[in-house]
This record gives C-alpha cells, structure tokens and sequence, in this order.
C-alpha cells in the first residue's frame, strides 16, 4: 500500500479569521476562501482547511479541545486504493465517494481519508552549508545569510495524535504498511508509510481518553536557517512559542513550536532523518534528554556596544 503521507488536514474552528490570520503568519498561502471554508497550501500542495465547527458535513470531533476533523492521506496509485479499502473492508464500514477516493474512520476514532495525491512537483532553492574538509556547498560571493528571505513552508510533515491505546493505534497502522522506526517506551510509536523515508509522518502519543485529539502538526521548511528566521519572524507577529526552537533525537529534526487558535500546537520542522526498510527501531524512555539534543531559548537581538545583556 503506497501510501505517501498526509496530504491534508481538515479543520472545524470556531474562529476562522483568527485562525486565517494564524497560518497566513506562518507561511502558507491562502488559495481559496468562501462562505464553507478557507483553504492554505504549502509549495507541494498539501494543504489545511478550515471550515466551520458547525458545518454538518464535516466528521465528529474527537473531543472537547481538538478541532482536527479529518486526515486526508494521499497514496501513488489505484491499486494502492483498492488495497486500503479491499483491508479496511474486513472490520469496518469504507466508503467510496465520487472522486475514488475510500473514507473510514480508524480503532481510535479519528476520521482518515485516502485518494490519489494531489501533491504537485515544485523546485525551491537550496540552503547550502559550507563545512571546512568538505567541498564548498556555496560557491565564492553567494551570501548565505539574507535579511530579507522568503520562508515559504515546502510540504506537509507529520501529525502527532493524543490516543487512548498506543499499541492499539500501532496495530491499525500496521495494516496499511506503516513502519514503525523508534518508539518512546510506555507512550508511543514513530511510524512511516510505504511511500515515504521521512523518519515519521506520525507519531502517537498515550494519553487519557479525554485529551484524544491532535496534539501538533508540522511543515518542512528548507533548513535550520530557515527555521529560525521564520520562527523568530512569527514570534514577532505575537504567536507564542511553546517549546524551542532545538533538535530532536528521534528523527534528528529541528523544531520550533508555537500555541495556535487551532486547538493544537504548530511547529516549523527542518533536516528530518531519512530511513529505508533495513533500518531497525530504536527505543528509549521518553525524557528530556532522549526527546532533544539540545534546546535554546531566544532573546532579543543584542549587540556588544550596548552594554552585557541584562
């Protein structure tokens, strides 16, 4: 089953300017907006929706607190459709709606969908490193820090869930060809599916029955440096940061997290690890230590001539 990852998240929010407003700051664009519901997309095309939480047409949610809706996955090809729905058939009800894509809803409630990706190819100029004993990435007189650069979030990355069973959800993920890659004992697992070699496009988190929900998704952005620099614009717009920015051990990702409007957290995520079908799971208890590298805390940009920091 070729499944690529997710494609798009679909939202019920109470306040759709508010949380309109959020994801322009952040980086997406705004390609579509009306009386149902706004839509924002990445540079491949993968997308977050926003409609309503009164609309009668969108799933129910999950709990109190978590406004995600829907998880819509995109898989490579017809075949890999039919054996999603051919498997999913054997224990719950699918659904085929007019466009082929299947819906279902899976063990721990959450409503997915899965149809032909609609991602699109794109090219976006690499952030090149030069690295003394390597040969230079940059070439003489390209300048790699840029004032005035366009951060622009490049593809959706992965959705972290609060879920009442952890190895119940594992199980579920399995079936459609998910590979967990390292796994925090006694809370959840890392997974990736068939057509992806990002380290995770889901991470699951045991929690009680009412916290079920999502807890946080995130955009690729290009680089560390792209990182910072929108994190740091984004946190200037007033949006408060809730954990970094640092980099993880699992999946060797730099993160930056930052409360949202839209009932989870959103993060800015860059340099993910890559794994094939031979790498073997790794698992730790989750701590401080086993969860991030390191951490900084931001400051207000100082200068020497002013005097020490304060």
């Amino acid at each position: 089953m070729n499944i690529i990852g997710p494609d798009e998240l679909l939202f019920g929010v109470e306040d759709r300017e508010a949380c309109s407003r959020y994801l322009l700051d952040y980086g997406l664009a705004k390609i579509g907006d009306d009386a149902e519901c706004t839509r924002f997309e990445a540079l491949d095309g993968t997308a977050i929706e926003l409609r309503s939480a009164s609309d009668a047409t969108l799933p129910p949610a999950t709990s109190g607190k978590s406004m995600l809706r829907e998880t819509i996955y995109g898989v490579a090809d017809d075949a890999s459709l039919d054996a999603i729905a051919a498997e999913l058939q054997k224990d719950r009800t699918v659904a085929r709606l007019q466009d082929g894509s299947i819906t279902c809803v899976d063990d721990m409630g959450f409503a997915l969908r899965f149809r032909r990706t609609t991602r699109r190819s794109f090219t976006a100029e690499p952030d090149l490193t030069n690295a003394p004993g390597a040969p230079p990435q940059r070439p003489p007189n390209r300048i790699g820090a840029q004032p005035d650069k366009v951060v622009v979030p490049r593809t959706l990355s992965h959705v972290v869930l609060f879920v009442p069973d952890a190895a119940r959800a594992e199980a579920f993920y399995t079936r459609l060809g998910f590979r967990t890659t390292d796994r925090f004992t006694g809370v959840g697992p890392f997974m990736r599916p068939a057509g992806s070699l990002d380290h995770h496009t889901l991470f699951m988190i045991q929690a009680p029955p009412f916290l079920k929900g999502l807890e946080h998704f995130t955009f690729h952005v290009g680089s560390v440096t792209e990182l910072l620099q929108a994190g740091a614009r984004f946190e200037a717009r007033g949006h408060e940061t809730f954990w970094g920015p640092g980099r993880h051990v699992f999946g060797s990702n730099w993160f930056w997290y930052f409360n949202s409007p839209l009932g989870c957290h959103v993060e800015y995520d860059a340099d993910m690890d890559l794994h094939d079908d031979t790498w073997i799971a790794r698992e730790s208890p989750a701590t401080a230590d086993s969860s991030q590298l390191f951490l900084f805390t931001r400051r207000e940009k100082w200068f020497p001539s002013g005097g020490p920091p304060k």
